[in-house]
């Protein structure tokens, strides 16, 4: 059986073995938002990871991918769910064929935190690669940052891009 799930991450860890995709999904009255589940706790994106927060009026956009429910357990581990770190929730999210219920994941424990400038270029290229809009695009690059400006995972991740 196969569930829809969106993820509103620019890329997978876990990539799943047969995706399904659907881009161009909107979840309304959320908003997008960064934080960390604990005060001061270091991560490797040196600074606030993505969540989404109930918000009337809001909105997020994303994709949606549908995977397996065999898949669930990896995204769960792959979001820290066993760690307390977020939660999965279920969302209504307007695509063009129609609403539909999707899982995503919400950050526990919340403190807002600005995301580091690394952080910040993934989720903008994941928009801009899925081909968000074009409005929803510039209110991402519009988020500050936390200027750090040392090693990160982005720097593995464009040398696994190079091989």
């Amino acid at each position: 059986m196969h569930k829809p799930c969106p993820y509103l991450q620019p890329f997978v860890l876990c990539p799943p073995t047969h995706p399904h995709y659907h881009p161009c999904a909107c979840v309304q009255d959320y908003e997008l938002n960064f934080g960390l589940w604990e005060k001061h706790v270091d991560n490797a994106w040196h600074g606030g990871v993505a969540t989404i927060e109930f918000c009337p009026g809001a909105e997020v956009w994303g994709v949606i991918w549908t995977l397996s429910n065999d898949n669930l357990k990896s995204l769960d581990n792959q979001e820290g769910v066993s760690l307390g770190k977020y939660s999965p929730i279920e969302v209504s999210v307007e695509t063009d064929n129609g609403v539909t219920l999707c899982r995503t994941y919400q950050m526990n424990n919340f403190h807002a935190c600005p995301p580091s400038p690394q952080y910040k270029q993934v989720v903008c290229l994941g928009a801009e690669q899925n081909g968000l809009p074009v409005e929803y695009l510039k209110r991402l690059e519009a988020i500050k940052t936390n200027n750090y400006s040392g090693p990160s995972i982005l720097d593995q991740i464009k040398t696994v891009e190079k091989q």
